[in-house]
């Protein structure tokens, strides 16, 4: 599971003294402890699929906050941020390209976008961006 790998590799960072992933796996495992407290309330856990889709609004975050300090010309925090982006990455799955996307659709025999985005929503949740689905679908449309 990718919140216990989390856990593990933010130990090894503590060991290692090594800040910059100490302070991102941090951020990591905080935001994790909050959604399972919402997932508690309802009876449920954490699934990596909810993990996937923190890692990918914390990328997104960084990406952000990173676009800012290079208007500041802060080199030294955009060098940092860059180096969370990738360790926050690294926990990703590799998401289907839109060639792989368009070989699911191909042999579907209802090819409606209602159809086909339920579909990758709800069997290939977290290995594939919606947009490059929309891309997809929009070739054969």
């Amino acid at each position: 599971m990718i919140l216990e790998q989390i856990k593990l590799d933010n130990t090894k960072a503590i060991k290692e003294k090594n800040t910059s992933a100490r302070a991102i796996l941090s951020i990591l495992m905080n935001k994790a402890l909050l959604e399972d407290v919402k997932k508690r309330e309802k009876g449920e856990v954490v699934t990596d699929v909810d993990m996937v889709a923190i890692l990918q609004k914390t990328v997104k975050e960084l990406t952000d906050e990173m676009e800012n300090y290079k208007k500041v010309n802060n080199a030294s925090q955009v060098e940092e941020i860059e180096k969370q982006i990738e360790i926050v990455k690294s926990y990703l799955p590799k998401m289907l390209s839109v060639e792989e996307i368009m070989a699911i659709i191909e042999p579907m025999e209802d090819k409606s976008i209602p159809t086909v985005m339920k579909k990758f929503k709800s069997e290939y949740a977290g290995k594939v961006d919606m947009k490059d689905v929309q891309v997809a679908l929009k070739n054969f449309n």
